[in-house]
């Protein structure tokens, strides 16, 4: 059994040492819940806690529910993982590839080579970057005014590739035209997809791009960490939105991840025995689906934002999750998924442990020296009670 006590007494002092604000952590099995508590209070200067029905933006957590909602419409016969996706959207067979620039400073665009596929969207291997873990992609955005994609303005979305689909592997905002593919099928927004057939199934009442009135009454502040300390922000995901950001724009509670998580857990059904997706699609989306390609690190044009992101074990990519190959020093098992969120959320999926885990603060920026440490110590310390 898990040893609550020792995992309540290990965030409990990174809160009273000032490390987080605040966290929730929640921990599953295939069975139900094993763990789950919250600390510290929501927003600095304020006194409401940090509790397990605590609403956070969990940013790019929202990938893989994403890439669930598309997997269900590929069961379908709706969208096909390896057919050209500009059969769905047709802007995707023209984005230019982006060569630097010139020695007068303009850019160099070819025609991309290859089709670009769904498959390429979810594993990062499309082309598609991040302005803020690539700085000529920065310089290219800002010269032509285009915005960062956390403004959920659908211009956001007209950046060039950084290479040909398929040839390399760059974490970027694929996904976000795959939430634009859910809903050129679906007829819906992706919002009112997810809810029909991921949250609504589920029980993740608490999920969602939109905050109603009750999620914003139990908001988390995002704080931002500054020489002298953290700060509290009033930063919230744009709620008029000309699209929803499939890559990053929901908000929920760590139970509610959960509730996927185990999904996943359970081959593709929830806690009730409902089926959101086929056992042999779970094992699919969890498996290498890059070849032979591998992650390399992620070096920060935006220090505000994110730190640099070292992957120092080769991590490989499924169907948008990130693939540990070998046993990791937490304990988590070789063959694990994960993936995280740009305020510091974290969460975990070990189909050999048959264990999920949530970690939910809210800090920039990203992978922050206290709260990415604590993350990993909580993993740690929920693997001493598994062995």
């Amino acid at each position: 059994m898990l040893d609550a006590a020792k995992v309540d007494a290990l965030l409990q002092r990174a809160v009273e040492a000032g490390d987080v604000p605040g966290v929730v952590a929640v921990v599953g099995s295939r069975e139900g819940l094993l763990y789950e508590a919250g600390f510290g209070v929501r927003a600095l200067g304020g006194d409401a806690p940090m509790t397990p029905d605590t609403v956070c933006w969990i940013a790019s957590m929202t990938k893989a529910v994403t890439a669930a909602a598309a997997m269900q419409l590929v069961e379908q016969g709706r969208l096909a993982l390896d057919g050209p996706i500009a059969d769905v959207l047709p802007d995707l067979g023209r984005v230019p590839v982006f060569e630097g620039f010139d020695a007068a400073g303009a850019p160099k665009l070819r025609p991309q080579r290859g089709a670009m596929t769904l498959r390429h969207l979810l594993t990062h291997t499309s082309g598609f970057t991040y302005d803020m873990w690539n700085a000529d992609m920065r310089r290219f955005q800002k010269e032509n005014k285009i915005p960062g994609v956390v403004s959920c303005r659908n211009r956001a979305l007209t950046v060039p590739l950084a290479f040909d689909p398929g040839t390399r592997w760059d974490y970027g905002i694929g996904i976000d035209w795959v939430g634009k593919a859910v809903e050129a099928v679906s007829g819906q927004t992706l919002g009112a997809y997810m809810k029909a057939n991921i949250f609504d199934p589920l029980g993740m009442g608490d999920t969602g791009f939109k905050l109603g009135s009750d999620q914003q009454a139990r908001r988390a502040a995002i704080h931002v960490r500054k020489s002298d300390g953290l700060v509290a922000t009033p930063i919230v995901v744009e709620q008029n939105p000309e699209f929803e950001m499939g890559g990053g724009g929901l908000y929920g509670t760590a139970s509610d991840y959960l509730r996927f998580a185990t999904m996943i857990l359970n081959e593709g059904r929830g806690d009730g025995g409902e089926p959101i997706l086929k056992a042999e699609t779970v094992d699919l989306m969890s498996r290498n689906a890059m070849g032979d390609l591998s992650c390399t690190g992620l070096k920060t044009a935006d220090p505000g934002s994110t730190n640099d992101v070292d992957f120092t074990d080769r991590m490989q990519w499924g169907l948008s999750f990130m693939i540990n190959p070998g046993r990791m020093a937490t304990g988590r098992s070789a063959g694990s998924l994960a993936w995280a969120g740009l305020a510091n959320s974290y969460y975990w999926i070990d189909p050999v442990k048959g264990i999920a885990g949530v970690f939910l603060t809210q800090v920039f920026p990203f992978a922050d020296v206290k709260a990415l440490p604590l993350f990993q110590a909580f993993e740690t310390e929920v693997y001493r009670s598994f062995g």
